[in-house]
């Protein structure tokens, strides 16, 4: 069965996932998570590609990405990848890949989905029980979000910025879309759209984007739809592909 082609557009969120292979860890120490994130910021500023959000996790990595360029993502995951894996065979004296096949990527309906996915990345530790709340894990971009610390990788998405004039405000504001799980729904759609390659959004979004990248909408699941971001009921990361 052919792949299903990717949708690459400029000026669109992207959400990024690659695994390791077989679901087998891609870290193994913490300077390996200090190489990555060293990687991602000069590889994203070689094909202007902005990060608004992130998480390396054990076995795999989650980014939320605007690119400048319809090819810059693929490129900056070709980028990392060579340079990462590289770094790993090197120092562990292993061969062959690190990764499980190529990543995965659904472009997001930013008004409506942008700070949906933000949380989903940044709450896979919590999701995972490695910790109780996203600030106690190291390698994600929730500290620059809501807590303010500097972290050069991130450039904010306008939309995190609308949410207040005065950098508390903002913080505060974004902590508070925290204090529920997301909802089951929710996950399921951020799922079924990254395993097909397909739009986060609603029809309308989904038959644009489709349009504009020349690619045939997959068929969506069926149910009610997608769920909004004031939906609050906990679950269990338990997806299909350990996302």
């Amino acid at each position: 069965m052919p792949r299903r082609p990717r949708i690459k557009l400029a000026e669109v969120p992207q959400h990024v996932v690659q695994r390791g292979i077989n679901r087998e860890p891609c870290f193994f120490a913490e300077e390996d998570y200090h190489c990555y994130l060293h990687w991602l910021q000069k590889s994203a500023a070689d094909w202007n590609c902005a990060i608004h959000a992130y998480v390396l996790m054990t076995n795999h990595v989650h980014l939320l990405v605007t690119s400048e360029r319809p090819d810059g993502i693929a490129k900056l995951m070709q980028a990392i990848g060579r340079r990462y894996v590289q770094y790993i065979n090197r120092s562990y004296h292993r061969t062959g890949s690190l990764w499980e096949g190529r990543f995965k990527s659904s472009v997001v309906q930013a008004e409506e989905y942008l700070l949906t996915c933000m949380r989903y990345i940044e709450l896979n530790p919590v999701r995972a029980n490695m910790v109780n709340d996203p600030a106690q894990y190291r390698w994600s971009s929730y500290r620059y979000n809501g807590l303010g610390q500097a972290d050069e990788r991130i450039a904010p998405h306008p939309l995190y910025l609308g949410l207040g004039k005065e950098d508390g405000n903002r913080l505060a504001a974004y902590r508070a879309l925290f204090r529920s799980e997301l909802d089951g729904e929710a996950l399921a759609d951020i799922r079924l759209a990254l395993s097909q390659c397909q739009p986060l959004g609603s029809d309308r979004f989904n038959e644009i984007m489709c349009a504009a990248a020349g690619v045939r909408r997959a068929q969506r699941r069926p149910g009610r739809p997608m769920a909004s971001l004031d939906q609050g009921v906990q679950v269990e990361d338990q997806g299909e592909f350990g996302f």
